[in-house]
């Protein structure tokens, strides 16, 4: 792959929402059935006086920076699906956020990691690699907030192109009941509402990569810690639908 710069393309900047203009009607009625079962997810929840993030902390004792939640992460045996909640930001209305990914037996073998890039760092490969999607930022009320991208040190993944991330995307399924099965079904259905986002930051994150790699070209751009985050997303569940709705 030949990188090219583009200036226009901002390490850690907030992207505009996606244009629903012009969307296949296959993906409107699937986001809007994702919709539905978020919105489920919620009246249920509401009912037992609970929510997402005190449902994937209960009985975790003490809420420690970094350590994750649940312990031992979230993996779905069946569809290589992981994920895990924790904060390490600081940010003010942020209370923590989740990261989520799929594992290499879920990965077609023609999905190959990426060597565009050297390797200063050894990364997850062959039955080890993981490939991570998006995080999703949580305000202390348990909704999301917010989606966005990183560099690939800050999760520890194997680094595989927008492109590919992409093509795995429908992949992510949690289908069972640990720590709760509501949370895992909300999970699954966000990464399908907001499918078009999360392949937004993809391509943005990959364009922040290159530029990065081109300015500073004896700096290993994936394991700088001084690119952290390459772009977020401001969300809201009701606000998007309603979008959808108006098509």
């Amino acid at each position: 792959m030949e990188m090219r710069s583009d200036s226009s393309v901002i390490a850690g900047e907030c992207l505009a929402q996606p244009n629903v203009k012009g969307m296949d009607d296959a993906d409107i009625i699937s986001m809007k059935n994702a919709g539905k079962q978020i919105k489920e997810a919620y009246r249920l929840l509401n009912k037992a006086g609970i929510n997402i993030v005190s449902e994937v902390l209960k009985g975790q004792g003490t809420f420690y920076e970094m350590e994750h939640y649940p312990q031992d992460d979230v993996y779905d045996s069946d569809t290589h699906s992981q994920y895990y909640y924790h904060n390490h930001r600081g940010l003010e209305n942020e209370h923590g956020h989740f990261h989520t990914f799929l594992r290499a037996k879920a990965i077609p073998e023609h999905i190959k990691p990426s060597e565009d890039f050297k390797r200063s760092e050894p990364w997850p490969v062959e039955e080890d690699a993981i490939a991570h999607f998006i995080g999703i930022s949580m305000n202390a009320e348990g909704f999301p907030i917010g989606l966005f991208a990183t560099n690939r040190w800050v999760t520890d993944q194997t680094w595989y192109s927008a492109e590919n991330t992409i093509a795995l995307l429908d992949r992510f399924e949690i289908d069972h009941a640990h720590p709760n099965l509501v949370v895992n079904q909300w999970l699954t259905a966000m990464l399908k509402l907001f499918k078009f986002h999360i392949e937004e930051l993809l391509i943005h994150r990959d364009q922040v990569i290159n530029n990065w790699a081109i300015n500073k070209p004896t700096i290993d751009t994936l394991e700088d810690r001084k690119l952290e985050m390459t772009g977020y997303c401001n969300i809201s569940v009701d606000e998007w639908l309603k979008q959808l709705e108006q098509l």
